[in-house]
This record gives structure tokens, sequence and C-alpha cells, in this order.
């Protein structure tokens, strides 16, 4: 396009140039009546300005017809440069980690979206794991824990490839490997565990489908459970209006208005199970299942939406009874490190001690000033103040990071879980590091706890943002990928 422009331009130089002399005169030359000196150059010039274009007349012309050669040679030397640099559609380079990219679908398998670096499958393979975990509930609940031992096997394993799969990618962000060449076969590597993540969940649930014969138990299932989420709701709600009473607002942002969500998605529910019911009374079975599907994604939504509400209400409550006991804890730690034991720690020691006892003032000033306060933000305040002075994995520091590493996972978990149409792949990842960081065994010291805590939270800053920007444009439309 850009050479089509020049060669334009190029031409309507050209024509301008030649058009005066292609143009005959309509009228006879008109001789310049100001008088001259007999010989002067100015009379000579005059004489022949009716025969011949002047010099001047060539200086736009030129300038246009150069222009025009210089805009192409650029855009030439950009598409030459951009190709050399570029490894996949989209411009993007394989050295250059895009942390908020790399989410393109698996094959045969739509929800991601393109990328530059072409990582395919992350998060499908997530809201496919998602979906499965889901509707094993409900299976379950009509077959029996033997029924559904094959499918559970088979979300164990994919769980494993996933997280491996995760992995790759919170290192490939860090950037490592540095090497380009490396570096895509780390992006073939999550690719390859994606696909193996989408198999293993079909083959564990190919046998997991309602059959037309048991369309009536599935059904009963799901309104059970129905029923019982939608007598739970009151009660929920009645929880966080007492939670509002007793601590800050900042305390309740992670589950502001989830009883209203879960009405909403009982709501849908409702229409759905109708819906299901009918056409499975019509003889419908194909059609049945389809809204019995989406019935089950939105009941499974709806207890995300509760149950996060009520776990939040027993973490506030632990951290709450666990403030005192970590601000003596704190006091205890600090005092051991007040008199270094060599002179040569003393100028490492002095700033965190500072600071350390800084926070511990201002939590302490929290706690006495009468008005509701977040203890898991103090908590939290607590263990970051004293993380590089503290030390093993047992006491009352390591229980308060343990707690507040939890919430932050298992918040960012149902906030995934929930809004997971419009999630993006960092969101994911970082929340899947935290996952792996806080897995039993792996957290071993207070810093894993921290950085637990700080990923989760990350996870879950980076995940309202995704849904801000893009929508949530999956909550009401049926679950991709569930067993009905």
């Amino acid at each position: 396009m850009r050479v089509a422009h020049a060669v334009l331009g190029g031409a309507a130089g050209f024509v301008w140039l030649v058009l005066p002399g292609m143009t005959p005169p309509t009228a006879a030359p008109v001789a310049i009546t100001t008088p001259s000196p007999v010989g002067s150059t100015v009379s000579a010039a005059a004489a022949t300005d009716g025969d011949e274009t002047s010099g001047a007349d060539l200086v736009l012309p030129v300038a246009v017809v150069g222009a025009a050669g210089a805009l192409a040679g650029y855009g030439y030397l950009r598409r030459r440069r951009r190709a050399t640099s570029r490894t996949a559609p989209g411009g993007r380079t394989a050295d250059a980690p895009r942390a908020a990219d790399g989410e393109a679908a698996a094959p045969g398998h739509g929800g991601g979206e393109g990328s530059g670096e072409g990582v395919p499958g992350l998060v499908d393979a997530e809201n496919r794991l998602l979906a499965v975990r889901e509707e094993l509930v409900f299976a379950e609940a009509r077959g029996g824990p033997e029924a559904v031992a094959p499918s559970a096997r088979a979300v164990r394993d994919a769980e494993a490839e996933l997280a491996s799969a995760f992995a790759m990618r919170q290192r490939y962000d860090e950037g490592v490997p540095a090497d380009t060449a490396e570096r895509r076969h780390v992006l073939a590597g999550i690719a390859g565990r994606c696909e193996e993540v989408i198999r293993t969940l079909d083959a564990g649930s190919a046998d997991r489908s309602v059959q037309a014969a048991e369309l009536p138990r599935a059904l009963e299932a799901a309104e059970a459970r129905f029923r019982e989420l939608t007598a739970r709701t009151p009660a929920v709600e009645a929880t966080l209006s007492a939670l509002h009473a007793r601590y800050a607002p900042t305390a309740l942002d992670a589950v502001t208005g989830y009883p209203e969500l879960a009405k909403d998605r009982l709501v849908l529910a409702t229409t759905e199970l109708n819906s299901a019911r009918q056409a499975s009374d019509m003889g419908r079975p194909a059609e049945a299942t389809g809204h019995l599907r989406a019935a089950k994604g939105a009941i499974a939504r709806a207890g995300v939406f509760l149950a996060e509400t009520d776990r939040l209400a027993r973490d506030l409550d632990g951290a709450a009874r666990l403030v005192p006991a970590a601000l003596t804890g704190a006091e205890a730690e600090l005092a051991a490190h007040r008199a270094p034991t060599r002179p040569e720690d003393a100028s490492h020691v002095a700033p965190l001690l500072l600071h350390a006892d800084t926070v511990l003032a201002a939590v302490r000033a929290e706690v006495t000033s009468g008005r509701p306060y977040d203890p898991l933000d103090l908590l939290r305040r607590v263990a970051r103040a004293t993380e590089p002075l503290a030390a093993g994995d047992s006491g009352v520091l390591a229980a308060a990071a343990r707690l507040t590493a939890a919430d932050s996972v298992a918040a960012a978990e149902a906030f995934l879980a929930t809004h997971r149409e419009g999630v993006r792949v960092t969101a994911r990842t970082r929340l899947a590091e935290a996952r792996r960081l806080f897995a039993r065994g792996n957290a071993a010291t207070q810093a894993d706890r921290v950085r637990a805590d700080d990923l989760a939270r990350e996870a879950r800053a980076s995940a309202e943002q995704d849904v801000r920007l893009r929508g949530h444009q999956g909550e009401r439309q049926r679950p991709e990928g569930q067993m009905a």
C-alpha cells in the first residue's frame, strides 16, 4: 500500500512537471508595458517568459516527488525491520515477555484470546477444569463417590499438569530462560501441557454425561442444591450485616455484593431449571440437558458467592483473636535482635528494627482506638514488618502469615471461579504461583508465606481489572465444558 502511494505521488509530480509544456496557450502573450532600460537583463528575462518555464516553477513538483520517494524508502525499511524482529502474527518478539498475553485458545477449544507469543490454552484449560470440578459436585450427589472416582482422578491429574504449565508461564514472565529459541520451546511446552489437560478431562468425563433416562434424577439433584442455597442466602446476608457492624468497610471489600450476586445466579437457575423440567416432560432430552447444564453452572457460582462470604467471616474472627498475640510475638522476636552479637550486624538490623517498631506502634494505635478495623490487614502489616527478622516455621507470626496468605488465595480463587470468562492469563498465573508457594511443604519460610500473600493479592487485583476492562461476558451464558 505504501509503495502504491509512493508511485501515485511520483506520477502526480511528473504530470505536474510536464503539464505546462503540453497545454497549448489560449491567448497571445501580453507584452509588459513597464518601461525598462534597453538591453537590461530584466527585459531579456521578460522576453523569454512566454516560451519556457522558469526554474522557480519546478521547486514544488520536485519537492513532492522527493518527499514521496523518501516516504516509500522509510516504509520499506520499517517493513524490513519489523519482519526480521517478528516471531508470530501480532508483531511481538519472543524475548520480551508480555504478562497480560499468552491466552490463545487450544486447538479445537474456543474461548481463549490470540497472542503474539503463541501461548495456547492456559485460559481454556483452566476454565475447563473449573467447569468439570463444578459438575463433579452434582454427579457425586446423583451417584455417590464411587460413581465419580474416574472423573475425580482425571481432575487430579489435570490439576497437576496445569500447575506445571502455569509454573512454566510464571518463569517465562520473569524472563527465564533469556534465550529466544529456548523461550519458544517453553511456549511449546506450555501449549502441550494445556492440550494434555483438556484431553485428560475429556477422557475422564466421557462417561459422565446424563442420559435421557437419568434426566429426572439429575434434575432432582440440581433442584435439591438450589433449594439448599436459596434457604441459606438470608443467613449469609445477616452474617455480612453483622460483619459490617464489627469491622472496617475495607475488611469486607472482597465480598461486597456477593449475596446479591448469589441471588442473581439463583434467579437464573430458576429459569433454567424450569425450562429443563418442561423440555424433559415434553420428551426433548437434548434441550433439557442444555438447560440443566446452564442451571448447574449458575447454582455452582451462587454457592461460591455464599461460601466465600462465610469463609471471610471465619477468617476475620480468627484474625481478630490473633492480633494481640501477634503483637506480643512480634515484640519478642524484635527483642532478640536489639542486642546483636556482632557489631557488623548492627548497621543492618537497626533500620529493620526502626521500621518494625513504627509499624507495630501504628497497629497498636488502631487496635486501641475504639474504631472498627480490619484484623486481617493488621496481621498482614505485622507479618511484613517482622518478616526480615523472623525465623522458623512455628510461632504466632508464622500463623499470622499463613492466615493472611490463605485468605488472599481463597479470595482470588473465588473471584476467578465466578468471573472466569473475563479473567486473563496474568491473574491466573500469579494465583497459580501463590498456590504453589502456599502448598503444604513449599512455604517453609516466612518470606515464602508473605510472597504467596502478595501474589494472591496481585492476582485478585489483576482479575478485577480484567473484568472491568473486558466485562463479565459469560455470566448469563451457559458454561462450556460442563458435563450435563
